[in-house]
């Protein structure tokens, strides 16, 4: 196509420059880190597998990351309050699982519901925490039962929930 060639040339002899003086300024430059380890898994990217970005490297760079190192954890769509029931038709293999914050409603449901929760071999999503305290409470009230602060604003638009303390089950939901 030589009609871009000849485009191109006419665009540099416009702007008075040719293409050997062509060249990029850097305009401003705040250090930071390359983003080139990133383009490993793109092959046409040319970098080698050595200097690839490794998660694992950056874990023993910075040391294991904690559960305090996770809080607090809010969730903006989400405050205890009233759920009503409703039935969902999920896989019968999908394990059992509550939503619950560090507040009072919460932490009197997760004492009037442990034991069911328990049988269900349900796992806690703790959705509103500030301090690992709080997070030890609530896991004190449940009485073994696995809970884990998480973010809960995906799963509340999913689920179109705007409240808990809640049980999600394959069949439904409920408070």
């Amino acid at each position: 196509m030589p009609w871009i060639r000849a485009l191109a040339a006419g665009a540099l002899a416009l702007g008075g420059l040719t293409s050997a003086q062509a060249t990029l300024t850097v305009v401003a430059s705040h250090g930071g880190m390359l983003a080139r380890p990133y383009y490993a898994p793109i092959a046409a990217a040319d970098v080698d597998e050595n200097d690839a970005y490794s998660a694992r490297d950056e874990a023993t760079t910075h040391g294991p990351i904690r559960e305090a190192d996770m809080l607090p954890v809010a969730s903006d769509r989400l405050t205890p309050g009233h759920v009503g029931p409703r039935k969902l038709s999920m896989p019968a293999s999908m394990t059992p699982f509550f939503i619950i914050g560090a507040d009072p409603l919460s932490l009197r449901w997760l004492k009037q519901r442990g034991q069911r929760l328990h049988q269900l071999h349900a796992v806690g999503l703790v959705v509103n925490v500030q301090s690992v305290d709080q997070l030890q409470q609530l896991r004190a009230a449940g009485n073994g039962l696995v809970m884990r602060p998480v973010a809960g604003d995906d799963i509340a638009a999913r689920l179109h929930l705007s409240h808990y303390p809640v049980l999600v089950t394959p069949q439904g939901i409920q408070q």
